[in-house]
């Protein structure tokens, strides 16, 4: 066996020991939902917003749905550092000592705009929105009746991606040290980008004007922000390079 194959084989089983420590910490964060969802569940259905509603039970297994949905993303929300701590570890023998210590930063960071995420869509956004609707029934002079399963499904679609998206200029900061990715190419591409946005924010929100502003103009201070840290960032990557250069002369 050469020696790049037996580095191969290496690789190839510290990927396996890590994707199976990501793995069983997500078998044990699942069971931990079990004990979390019900809790989780009644305080939502205490809220402002749903204590207003009469949720119902049209399907025989919605209570199971829904029970197995908040297990399900209280498990990937508990495993998510664990993941990206383990996809760190992978990479980082790769990297120079002063990008083990920045990307290793990007974790705890990652995980602290995802809950921003979350909590500007829950918290500002989907009271505005369920205030809205309720205008809207009243309106039409039609009577408000609402599955649990359909409830916390919107609740979901409204509040996820929020997560997601806010996880931009951590990805954006990334792909630059990686040099994949410069701040002269986004604001080149800064016209497609907010359309980009403003598709995302419609495919998110109702059909309504004032809750897609709402959601598009963070996302287009999401991606200003993003161009100030892809800057900095490649200021950072290139003194990396040019220190790197310096000690192999």
């Amino acid at each position: 066996m050469t020696d790049r194959q037996m580095t191969l084989q290496k690789h190839i089983e510290e990927l396996r020991k890590r994707i199976f420590i990501v793995i069983l910490v997500f078998v044990g964060a699942f069971i931990a939902g079990f004990f979390l969802a019900m809790p989780l569940i009644q305080y939502l259905k205490q809220t402002p917003e749903a204590a207003g509603l009469e949720l119902n039970v049209f399907n025989l297994t919605d209570p199971l749905r829904v029970f197995l949905d908040f297990a399900f993303l209280i498990g990937i929300l508990i495993t998510s550092p664990v993941a990206l701590y383990q996809v760190w570890a992978f990479i980082s023998p790769g990297l120079y000592e002063k990008e083990r210590k920045v990307t290793l930063m990007y974790i705890p960071l990652t995980f602290i705009l995802f809950v921003g995420g979350l909590s500007f869509s829950y918290f500002i956004l989907f009271p505005f929105v369920i205030d809205f609707m309720n205008g809207l029934s009243d309106m039409l002079g039609v009577e408000e009746e609402y599955g649990i399963n359909e409830y916390f499904h919107f609740l979901f679609r409204l509040t996820l991606p929020f997560g997601i998206l806010f996880q931009f200029p951590v990805v954006i900061m990334f792909l630059t040290r990686l040099g994949l990715v410069t701040p002269d190419v986004l604001r080149k591409i800064r016209k497609y980008s907010y359309f980009v946005l403003l598709v995302l924010a419609g495919l998110i929100t109702p059909p309504e004007l004032i809750s897609h502003l709402m959601v598009t103009v963070p996302l287009i201070i999401l991606y200003e922000v993003s161009i100030f840290i892809s800057r900095f960032a490649y200021k950072k990557a290139m003194k990396t390079a040019e220190e790197a250069e310096e000690i192999e002369d």
